[in-house]
């Protein structure tokens, strides 16, 4: 079960992120196809950088226990995905979050 382990911690940290933004409506909840295609096109562009570097032999795939050693393509492990989505969907409800603040400053001002 242990290799489990960073498999899980991705997840749960995906769910924290899902109820933040159902709490603040910030993407999914605010516009779910818009965010699903912005995540997604980021992650496909992530993982293009990660197949030039695995081509190139710059980047490969550490063994280790916390790991479940599925890969998704050579050199890169399932968990790379839900790392890149959890990067990538942080980053946009950071954007819009602070986007928001500026708005609210703005008018305030």
């Amino acid at each position: 079960m242990i290799g489990f382990a960073y498999l899980g911690a991705l997840l749960i940290s995906l769910a924290g992120l899902a109820v933040l933004d159902w709490r603040y409506k910030l993407a999914m909840w605010a516009d779910a196809r818009r965010a699903v295609v912005t995540i997604a096109s980021a992650v496909v562009v992530f993982l293009l950088w990660d197949g030039i570097g695995v081509a190139l032999g710059i980047f490969f795939r550490g063994d280790a226990p916390y790991m479940t050693g599925l890969v998704v393509a050579p050199e890169i492990p399932v968990e790379e995905v839900l790392f890149l989505t959890l990067l990538c969907y942080q980053t946009l409800l950071l954007w819009v979050a602070f986007s928001r603040q500026q708005v609210r400053r703005r008018r305030r001002a």
